[in-house]
């Protein structure tokens, strides 16, 4: 069984019922998820053994968003708590031309107050295939930036694969530091990476008039990175997108079939789901064409899961990757 071991904040999300707008919300319903924790589910459910290392507030809220992780089958032995907070988002569901939207409230919350050393990182990955990061951690704290960094150096000394989603929401970097100070020596630790053009020109200096270009500028830079990758979404309204998937490693593009999602129910996760279903596809064949389908015809399947992981088997994305797109009715 493949071990994945995922590291990053996990919040509470309070959404108003269906696609009601906060104005007319009289209550809210709470799902946990976080990038990362998304990622470690999503693999649980694929079969895989999963670990997500993070910290919570000492209390009733926090120790009932670790139970929701061991619900969906997520190691949480690693998780510590303590004092802080734990960070909320709401998010109001849009629907056809109305786009949804996403309020944070997650200053000060207990995973941004970790410290270096809190972890025993060579314990924690001894025995793992797989570590993931993504770009929301180190954002949230210079703290939290150099207890990622002790991770990804472990992982590298144990010849675990590390892969990094360097998509970094600039706007939450808010204790004096700017991505480009944190982000690079952390990309430098990684097998696969999760970005586009705009993110490998902003972030690294990297300008580049493609994907591939710009991905053999990265591999200049960065000569530990395997595998660079994306998506390309089209958002006809919030409750059709068009979707599929890319990966590059290093001399050819594969690229996915190209997925008509017409009914969005809850697009948050697309993202982590690729990811999750492209590590999958890694991890157990030697074919690359197979983990980039993988990996998209999961994102698409997440679009029609509420919360934010994507609660979804093997089988059923492997019927979505062999062309069986009907939802018809299984007995």
């Amino acid at each position: 069984m493949k071990k994945i071991v995922t590291f990053g904040e996990v919040m509470m999300r309070l959404a108003p019922p269906g696609f009601a707008k906060f104005t007319q919300a009289h209550s809210l319903n709470v799902v946990y998820g976080g990038t990362e924790a998304n990622v470690a589910v999503s693999l649980a459910y694929f079969g895989c053994q999963t670990t997500h290392v993070t910290r919570f507030p000492d209390h009733a809220l926090g120790h009932s968003a670790a139970a929701t992780l061991r619900y969906h089958g997520v190691d949480t032995s690693r998780i510590s708590f303590g004092d802080g907070r734990l960070g909320l988002y709401f998010l109001e569901t849009g629907a056809v031309s109305r786009a949804s939207q996403i309020i944070y409230d997650r200053y000060d919350s207990a995973f941004s107050l970790i410290q270096p050393g809190d972890f025993d990182w060579k314990a924690i990955l001894q025995g793992a295939d797989w570590f993931h990061w993504s770009g929301i951690t180190p954002a949230l704290s210079q703290q939290a930036a150099d207890c990622l960094q002790e991770a990804i150096q472990t992982a590298n000394q144990l010849g675990v694969m590390v892969s990094g989603d360097i998509y970094f929401r600039s706007n939450l970097w808010k204790y004096g530091k700017k991505p480009q100070d944190i982000l690079p020596a952390l990309t430098a630790g990684c097998d696969l990476v999760l970005g586009n053009q705009e993110n490998f020109e902003e972030l690294y200096g990297v300008k580049a008039d493609s994907f591939e270009s710009a991905c053999r500028g990265m591999q200049n830079k960065f000569p530990r990175i395997r595998y660079f990758t994306d998506t390309e979404r089209q958002s006809l309204s919030a409750s059709h997108n068009r979707l599929m998937a890319k990966i590059f490693d290093g001399s050819t593009i594969y690229s996915s079939d190209v997925y008509d999602i017409t009914h969005i129910v809850d697009r948050i996760g697309g993202g982590d789901a690729y990811l999750a279903g492209l590590i999958y596809g890694l991890l157990t064949k030697d074919d690359l064409q197979y983990a980039v389908e993988f990996g998209a015809a999961a994102s698409a399947l997440k679009h029609t899961v509420e919360g934010d992981a994507n609660l979804v088997s093997v089988q059923e994305v492997e019927a979505m990757v062999g062309g069986d797109k009907s939802g018809r009715l299984r007995r």
